[in-house]
C-alpha cells in the first residue's frame, strides 16, 4: 500500500509556483510516494509533471472547485489533469445542505465523470466533511445522494467525528470509494496521525480489505509546521500498515 499526502497539509510553506515545486521536493525527502494537490499556483501541468517524474512522485488527485467541472471549463480541467497523470480528480466540498443542492452537485460531478471516463479513464470524486453524514429532511445522507452520481473520497476523521463506524461504512461503500483521507484528532480538531483518538487502525484494515492502492494523509491544522507534522504522520502510519 502506497502513501500520499494532501498538499494542503503543507500550505504554510507554499506561496507561489516556485515554493510549490520546492514543497514537492521536501515531501519526497520525508518519504511519501504521491501527492494530492489543493491548488497549482498558476503552474503549468507540464512543469508539475516534470517535477513529479524527477522526484518519483505520483499525482493521485486534487481538490479543485466545482466550477471547474461545469461544461464551460470541463475540457480544460480534464486536459490539465490528464497531463498530470491522475486517474481521479475531485472537489474538497460543494453545496450539500439540501436535497436540491446535493443533486445539483452530484449531477455536475456525474456528467464530468462521464466525459472524463470516456476520454481518458479519469473519474471524479467528492470529499466529505462532517456535515455530509447529517440526514436531510427526507432522511437520506448527503454523502449517499452525491455518491449516487460520482465516486467518493472519504475523509475518515470527519466521518469518525460524525459518529460513523468507519470500518463498516467503508466496506459497505467500497464500490464507490476511490480514495481515503487518513486523519486524526481530538474533539474534532485535527492532529498528526497517532496523536488523536480516531480509529485509524480500523481504517487501515478496511483499506486493505478493499485493496486500495493509496492512503492519503491530511492535517488541516499542522503543528508546528506542515512538513514536521506530515513526517510524524508518515512514521506512525507506516508503523501500523
Amino acid at each position: 500500500m502506497k502513501i500520499a499526502v494532501q498538499v494542503y497539509s503543507v500550505r504554510d510553506g507554499i506561496k507561489d509556483s516556485e515554493s510549490l515545486l520546492k514543497a514537492l521536493e521536501e515531501i519526497k525527502k520525508i518519504g511519501y510516494d504521491g501527492v494530492e494537490f489543493a491548488g497549482y499556483f498558476d503552474t503549468p501541468a507540464s512543469v508539475i509533471k516534470a517535477k513529479l517524474d524527477e522526484l518519483g512522485l505520483v499525482c493521485v488527485g486534487g481538490h479543485i472547485g466545482l466550477e471547474n467541472f461545469t461544461r464551460f471549463n470541463l475540457e480544460k480541467t480534464i486536459e490539465f489533469q490528464h497531463e498530470l497523470g491522475v486517474k481521479a480528480i475531485g472537489v474538497g466540498g460543494a453545496p450539500h445542505r439540501t436535497m436540491l443542492e446535493c443533486v445539483a452537485t452530484g449531477k455536475i460531478l456525474g456528467k464530468a465523470k462521464e466525459y472524463a471516463m470516456a476520454k481518458y479513464g479519469i473519474t471524479t470524486y467528492y470529499h466529505n466533511h462532517r456535515e455530509e453524514f447529517k440526514p436531510l429532511r427526507n432522511g437520506r445522507l448527503p454523502i449517499d445522494v452525491i455518491g449516487s452520481y460520482c465516486d467518493l473520497e472519504i475523509d475518515t476523521y470527519w466521518s469518525y467525528c460524525a459518529g460513523v463506524d468507519n470500518y463498516k461504512f467503508l466496506l459497505d461503500h467500497e464500490d464507490k470509494i476511490v480514495h481515503l483521507h487518513v486523519k486524526d484528532g481530538i474533539d474534532c480538531k485535527p492532529k498528526a496521525l497517532g496523536e488523536g483518538d480516531c480509529d485509524i487502525k480500523a481504517v487501515v484494515r478496511a483499506a486493505k480489505a478493499m485493496n486500495l492502492e493509496w492512503l492519503i494523509v491530511e492535517n488541516d491544522n499542522p503543528v508546528p509546521t506542515g512538513l514536521e507534522d506530515i513526517a510524524r504522520s508518515l512514521k506512525y502510519l507506516k508503523s501500523i500498515i
